[in-house]
């Protein structure tokens, strides 16, 4: 296979016979007018102690002394085939570094570019966007060629449900109108980098290499492409990555750089999974160990953020990345289980390069304090302050899900799990939130069955009715691939095997299907233009009859949403009261424009809903 053009061009690597040997350096190259000191971890053969020298390209290959790079330092890893060399940033060129130990010397060629103008000050995802969750092998299969490489031991089987489909990043280019069409604004696909494990590698969480694209998915100058591309059409662009675990085909899993690079225990010990132990203040030091230090799964080994150069070298990665491919945001997978104070330094030192940047973390916990807690300035009692600064809101997917799940209109009033009155309780706790508007809300995602499986007799208007409450409610909506039209899973006893199917072609779409997707369009793409919604404060009305209501607003405009999940109902006007004295009952609705009157007598039916947008 060809190396890829980036790679040839970074690791230019000669050695003399019977010398030292380079291997990689990474990061792969870096950036002028970078805030992060930078350290490069060089790795090869017989490293150890060696004296590093570097010289700056003056003509084709002919080097001289510079200034241009500056060594400040250098350590060894307790491996002797790793050293890591801090060094100072002062000018862009082709750099050549020299490693020699006695008479052997090994070279390298390492390349500092000028960083592009306001890559600092770049923008985000925020409240404002819609993200488009793509999971990456089941999405689309743009290219055949590259289903099966010779450098990778899975090879693509759409057969297997377990396998490799051959989802990439030409499937995701050639997507990108679709995508908009959707309403989405952002694009957010599990990870496209190697995950080299012999089976189960499809969805990319145990990376083989943090530096480089699978080849099943493209390379890393197309996935700069990719990114290009979106740009272009207006679509922003998230990362999602791991710091939490990588695969046991990691290359370094031959030859860690120190013994605590990764958490070792004598046997296989999964994480307890249990968070709590994180800000619990009666925890024992042996349970916030086996939660911190146990590892994800089998193939994932536990990465030891504590390790400062393994800290380091995750921070560069990340920052690396941005501004290799000019991204817009990150999403951090697994979050609660890295060590929460280098990570909370790995977010410091990502925001400090990049003050705008979102970074959304996935804390899969519950209840809404549980969650509170890892978002950056929350009031914790312990004062830990993580510094990410968007968390994912799954006690409000699960309060979404409960309600539209029972067709059982007549459920006791106090049968919170049954009701949509479910979603009022988990709303009332916004207040441990340090910003209601920088949670990532959604009703699905790669990892849960899809919403048109959940909801009471796979009845698509309750897809309507989860739309309906993400679009509008506080925060940041995210939907998964095919949920937009009511997608299910092909076989729900083989859990995410089934669930992650590839996008459908329009014309094998239902007319019911194409009915949500027409609708589920119009929706975001009305909400791409209301502040209100971005940016309003709520104020919602408790029910018992399986309905529930709210205003956002701001300044002189509100919306008011009204969502029935069970029978023929009235609307409770009188409940209104405090918000129509301000705002008047006569307004539009947002997606056919049709005036609205909200008086006493307006009809709601079952499986129905309101938007209307009104203004004083």
């Amino acid at each position: 296979m060809k190396r890829p053009l980036l790679l040839t061009m970074i690791l230019a690597i000669s050695m003399l016979a019977g010398a030292q040997k380079i291997s990689r350096v990474e990061p792969l190259s870096w950036w002028t007018d970078m805030k992060l000191p930078l350290t490069l971890m060089f790795q090869g053969e017989d490293l150890q102690d060696a004296e590093v020298t570097v010289q700056k390209q003056v003509k084709k290959n002919k080097f001289a002394p510079t200034e241009g790079i500056q060594i400040k330092g250098q350590h060894n890893a307790e491996s002797k085939n790793y050293l890591f060399v801090e060094v100072a940033v002062n000018e862009p060129g082709t750099y050549r570094f020299m490693l020699k130990k006695g008479k052997n010397k090994a070279y390298c060629n390492y390349v500092i570019n000028e960083r592009r103008p306001g890559s600092a000050i770049r923008k985000s995802f925020t409240s404002a966007d819609c993200i488009y969750l793509i999971m990456s092998d089941r999405f689309v299969d743009g290219d055949e060629s590259n289903n099966s490489t010779n450098n990778t031991s899975e090879k693509g089987n759409k057969a297997n449900l377990d396998g490799r489909w051959g989802g990439d990043i030409q499937g995701i280019i050639n997507s990108l109108d679709y995508i908009k069409q959707t309403g989405a604004t952002a694009i957010w696909p599990t990870p496209l980098l190697l995950d080299n494990e012999p089976s189960w590698s499809y969805h990319g969480y145990a990376c083989g290499d943090y530096y480089h694209i699978d080849p099943r998915f493209g390379s890393n100058e197309l996935y700069k492409e990719m990114v290009a591309k979106a740009h272009e059409k207006g679509l922003k662009f998230i990362m999602d990555i791991v710091t939490n675990h990588c695969g046991l085909a990691h290359w370094w899993m031959q030859d860690l750089p120190y013994q605590d690079w990764i958490h070792q225990f004598p046997e296989f010990t999964r994480s307890t999974n249990q968070f709590t132990t994180s800000y619990d203040p009666n925890a024992s030091a042996y349970d916030r160990m086996m939660h911190d230090n146990g590892w994800f799964d089998t193939h994932m080994p536990d990465m030891n953020l504590d390790n400062p150069d393994l800290l380091q070298y995750f921070k560069q990665w990340a920052i690396w990345w941005i501004e290799f491919a000019n991204l817009d945001g990150l999403r951090v997978d697994t979050y609660p289980y890295n060590e929460k104070s280098p990570m909370s330094k790995w977010c410091k030192a990502v925001r400090d390069e990049y003050p705008r940047i979102n970074i959304v973390g996935e804390c899969w916990t519950r209840p809404t304090p549980a969650v509170a807690y890892w978002q950056a300035g929350a009031k914790n009692p312990d004062g830990f302050n993580s510094n990410l600064p968007a968390v994912m809101d799954f006690p409000l997917e699960e309060a979404i899900r409960a309600g539209l799940a029972s067709s059982d209109v007549k459920a006791g009033w106090d049968d919170q799990n049954r009701r949509i009155s479910c979603v009022y309780h988990v709303l009332a706790q916004d207040m441990y939130y340090a910003d209601v508007n920088n949670l990532l809300v959604f009703i699905g995602n790669h990892d849960m069955d899809h919403i048109a499986d959940m909801v009471a007799e796979n009845d698509l208007r309750r897809v309507m009715l989860a739309d309906v409450l993400i679009a509008t409610m506080r925060g940041i909506p995210q939907v998964f691939q095919g949920d937009e039209y009511g997608q299910r899973s092909a076989d729900m006893s083989r859990g995410h095997s089934g669930l992650r199917r590839p996008l459908a072609k329009a014309e094998d779409l239902t007319a019911e299907q194409k009915q949500l997707l027409d609708f589920h369009s119009r929706l975001f793409t009305w909400r791409q233009n209301e502040p209100v919604i971005h940016k309003g404060k709520t104020m919602h009305f408790f029910s018992d009859n399986n309905t529930y209501s709210f205003f956002r607003y701001l300044g002189d405009e509100a919306i008011f949403v009204f969502v029935n999940a069970g029978d023929l109902t009235d609307l409770p006007i009188k409940q209104y009261q405090e918000m129509l004295a301000v705002y008047g009952n006569t307004g539009t609705d947002v997606l056919t424009g049709e005036k609205v009157v909200l008086d006493e007598g307006l009809v709601v039916e079952p499986l129905g809903y309101l938007i209307v947008k009104l203004k004083k």
